[in-house]
């Protein structure tokens, strides 16, 4: 996880690299009348409150008036570029590129609108004359190669790169990322070792070792990995994300959990990770019941640290799958305290708060949960119920006959209105209104079954 997340960030960088454009000035501009010039700054002007159409009007004024000038068809291109209209967007910038060949701001902006129209091959020839003027354009041609899948290309610039400027996390994550895709595992492990000798200091790259050698089931080698690991970091946190997998597989409770008290207690290591393990525990758990407390303990580290009401929701369904409905309740109450607005949440909360009578709490969560939620006929039929059963039927019936008006479609929850406002009916001892109910719930009732 922790290697795809290195990959897909080092992608993204190349493909984010953004150059500042070179604004036009009136120097730049040579030699104009003035019925060009108010042309010219009119469709800048445009073009800064996004009025792209009538920018290139403007601009083919200009055009008419100097139509061998290249900064018209290099603003023409970044107009047309804003509109989507790519083909437009190219043939103006080519042409600001003959008009005044290789200037690396119309380059820069020909690059752009060639990855934007997925025009990948013309782009590759651009990033490779654009390299000329700054080698931060590496990682653009490195990008394109990767996106039309010119592995070996591709990794004959990074053996380039990594000489002549050292190995780097964005180029080492492409390799990976190649080998992955190519199942050239023997590449991706020698890649790794090959980083861990160049930068020692780098935990990550031994972890990642870690988790290649698990993904191709060599489990001896990883356990060897992350043992070297921890004895180059002894004080290193992040190795226990993959120790506590091997404690488990091996069924060393105490080395698993001490494991993941580390990884849940550090602030370095990010909360998906650790819910990732939380929740490897919990499978364990699972299977072997007699380490609930443990679970206990290490939830109430992880929630404490990262104030995640997620885990309470997790932990309530787990309890709630093994019929310990107190527990999950529990749990499902730690989880809304911190996040009212998760309406799964809070239904599933509610449920059971009817389930176990507890009444007067789903009177006040579903009335508090009406608030963000009034167009929910759920919650308007629970706090409905949870009014007659403590004979507040006067109170039932007005939020029931509301709810009620929410129902679409549903036969079933509409009949299930109807039988609470019988009850709220026979409680308010309006016995007309009970059988006027009573009637239309029998009606109901048969086109459900």
């Amino acid at each position: 996880m922790l290697l795809t997340g290195i990959i897909f960030h080092s992608v993204a960088y190349a493909q984010e690299i953004e150059t500042p454009m070179q604004e036009v000035n009136e120097d730049d501009l040579g030699d104009v009348t003035d019925a060009f010039q108010e042309n010219f700054f009119e469709a800048l002007k445009q073009k800064g409150i996004e009025n792209y159409e009538k920018a290139v009007l403007a601009l083919k004024n200009c055009e008419k008036l100097q139509p061998e000038n290249p900064v018209v068809h290099f603003e023409l291109g970044k107009n047309y570029k804003h509109l989507k209209n790519y083909d437009a967007a190219v043939e103006s910038l080519q042409k600001a590129n003959r008009l005044k060949t290789n200037q690396e701001w119309v380059l820069v902006e020909l690059l752009e609108v060639y990855k934007l129209n997925n025009d990948f091959e013309p782009a590759i020839l651009i990033a490779k004359k654009l390299v000329s003027f700054d080698n931060k354009y590496q990682n653009d041609l490195a990008d394109l190669y990767f996106r039309l899948q010119k592995y070996n290309e591709l990794l004959t610039l990074l053996d380039r790169l990594d000489a002549e400027l050292g190995i780097s996390e964005f180029r080492l994550g492409l390799r990976q990322q190649i080998y992955s895709l190519t199942n050239n595992t023997s590449a991706r492990i020698q890649t790794l070792r090959d980083a861990i000798k160049a930068n020692p200091e780098n935990e990550m790259n031994y972890l990642n070792l870690v988790f290649v050698y698990s993904e191709e089931g060599m489990e001896k080698e990883a356990f060897s990995a992350a043992e070297e690991m921890r004895n180059k970091f002894p004080t290193s946190t992040v190795v226990h994300l993959a120790l506590y997998k091997f404690y488990l597989d091996a069924n060393n409770t105490d080395g698993a959990l001490d494991s993941m008290k580390k990884v849940l207690s550090a602030e370095e290591i990010d909360p998906e990770s650790k819910f990732k393990v939380l929740n490897d525990f919990l499978n364990f758990v699972n299977e072997n019941p007699e380490f609930d407390d443990e679970l206990k303990e290490v939830t109430e580290i992880f929630a404490n640290i990262e104030n995640s009401p997620g885990i309470y929701q997790k932990l309530g369904e787990y309890f709630l799958v093994k019929d310990q409905k107190e527990q999950a309740l529990r749990y499902f109450e730690l989880g809304l305290e911190q996040n009212i607005d998760n309406y799964e949440l809070l239904k599933n909360t509610l449920l059971l708060q009817l389930d176990l009578s507890r009444f007067e709490p789903a009177a006040e969560l579903s009335s508090e949960g009406l608030e963000i939620f009034p167009g929910q006929p759920l919650l308007y039929l629970i706090n409905g119920i949870a009014l007659n059963s403590q004979k507040q039927y006067s109170k039932a019936e007005q939020i029931l006959t509301i709810g009620l008006d929410y129902v679409i479609e549903n036969k079933k929850m509409e009949f299930e209105f109807m039988e609470q406002l019988i009850i709220s009916y026979n409680g308010m001892g309006n016995s007309g209104k009970a059988s006027e109910f009573q009637e239309k719930a029998n009606d109901l009732n048969k086109t459900i079954n």
